[in-house]
């Protein structure tokens, strides 16, 4: 297993019991590559007349989920390297970004098998988050956030199926694009669960991000949208401790600079209005997550994040369970009680699973018109090597707030908070309209 010395201080950080803030990670020790990489595999760029050298002169890293011919994709695990074949065939987006002129560097660290928000990886080390070495950074695209966070390249590519782009943008303090649901090719992507598996990318800056975009969204010629409104879900920042002026002023400053005060601000409470408009929540309200959390969660978020995970647990037992029986690999700790909780999931309330999405859809794109603001994560990264109860009870409250699927999202850096605050970023849900516009004016 690959070790890290977790005293590692980054030039421009400052990490300590008391205070956690950024002044701008400058560039850190080239000797060091913060463990992002599973394998430094440069390729050159293929630039073609469809994006002609749209990406010139930018590095990026590639998650390990993605096929890259000539290469055996490891899922993050070494019984699924050792048991599966050479990639024949490069994954459609690596190959996008490689004719738009971009240069691969390597492949990054992952989460076994995608099935965590955490960062940790038992069998090949854990990524060093560049602005809190001694916490996680995130999951489960964690070699690539930290790859981007690091400076080690321009950009990164990552899948998001519960949260895997959006937390370690969050928690590394980078920004993190997850497009709508099948927006971009998930082809040469090794399935987590198809309903939710969602192509994403990182990048430290709104321009890097937006050309990225325009790329893998096919899209070369947009044009800035201008928001009508600005939603704020009041009752989801109050599951956070930082306070909610310090995540959302600096947000709507911006909007009334940038769009001279035309975008309306509206508030919210998002658990009342998705319980009243999507009905067959009702069937999960009653789940275990929700009755023994009433404390700490908003329940009917909570009955969403219920139905979200039942059925991401049932495709995951679709597309892996045989191979599981009959490798029986080694899993790290929690990755294991996790899938074999897979494992052991039936189809007996998938039918009422799949029909919560179309109606969460359809009540999102009527509160919205605008743009939806809520916290990306209720809370700081967690510690490093912190117990497996303690990280299930966090991961629970954050799904509540990841479990908006089907819309294009972007975690935005607001800065960093002090130990004792919460959240360093938030997460801006969009209507697939709005695409990656606002983004650029963020």
């Amino acid at each position: 297993m690959q070790k890290h010395d977790n005293n590692y201080s980054a030039s421009g950080s400052v990490s300590n019991d008391d205070f956690w803030f950024e002044v701008g990670v400058a560039a850190i020790a080239t000797d060091n590559d913060f463990g992002a990489f599973i394998e430094k595999l440069p390729i050159g760029s293929k630039p073609t007349s469809s994006f002609p050298s749209s990406l010139q002169d930018l590095t990026f890293a590639v998650k390990d989920i993605f096929d890259v011919e000539g290469r055996v994709t490891g899922f993050g695990n070494p019984d699924w390297l050792r048991t599966h074949s050479v990639a024949t065939s490069t994954a459609p987006v690596v190959s996008s970004l490689l004719e738009a002129g971009a240069t691969a560097l390597g492949i990054t660290i992952m989460d076994e098998m995608a099935y965590s928000i955490n960062g940790e990886n038992a069998h090949y080390g854990t990524p060093i988050n560049p602005i809190a070495v001694d916490r996680v950074p995130g999951g489960s695209s964690s070699g690539s956030a930290v790859a981007v966070a690091a400076r080690l390249v321009d950009f990164s590519i990552g899948t998001d199926t519960g949260g895997s782009v959006r937390v370690p943008s969050s928690y590394c303090g980078i920004f993190g694009f997850r497009p709508s649901h099948g927006a971009v090719s998930t082809a040469g992507v090794t399935p987590m669960a198809q309903s939710f598996d969602t192509v994403g990318w990182f990048a430290r800056d709104t321009a890097t991000l937006k050309r990225v975009g325009h790329v893998l969204l096919e899209q070369p010629n947009v044009y800035r949208i201008e928001p009508s409104q600005l939603i704020i879900a009041d009752d989801c920042f109050e599951l956070c401790s930082v306070p909610r002026d310090l995540m959302v002023q600096p947000l709507v400053r911006s909007l009334e600079k940038s769009f001279e005060g035309n975008t309306v601000i509206k508030k919210v409470n998002l658990g009342n209005y998705i319980e009243e408009s999507v009905p067959s929540m009702k069937h999960f309200m009653t789940s275990d997550d929700v009755t023994t959390q009433q404390e700490f969660c908003i329940p009917s978020l909570m009955a969403l994040s219920s139905s979200m995970r039942l059925l991401q647990r049932y495709e995951f037992k679709m597309n892996h369970g045989e191979w599981i029986s009959s490798v029986k690999p080694e899993f790290g700790p929690g990755i294991s009680a996790r899938i074999q909780e897979a494992i052991e999931t039936s189809d007996e309330k998938i039918d009422l699973c799949r029909s919560v999405k179309p109606q969460l859809l359809t009540a999102l794109s009527t509160l919205l018109g605008g743009v939806l603001v809520i916290p990306t994560v209720p809370a700081p990264p967690p510690h490093l090597q912190a117990d497996v109860a303690s990280l299930e009870s966090f991961r629970s409250r954050a799904f509540s707030l990841l479990s908006f699927s089907g819309f294009c999202q972007v975690s935005i850096p607001l800065g960093l908070a002090t130990r004792k605050s919460s959240g360093i970023g938030f997460l801006l849900s969009l209507v697939d309209s709005l695409g990656i516009h606002l983004i650029h004016k963020s």
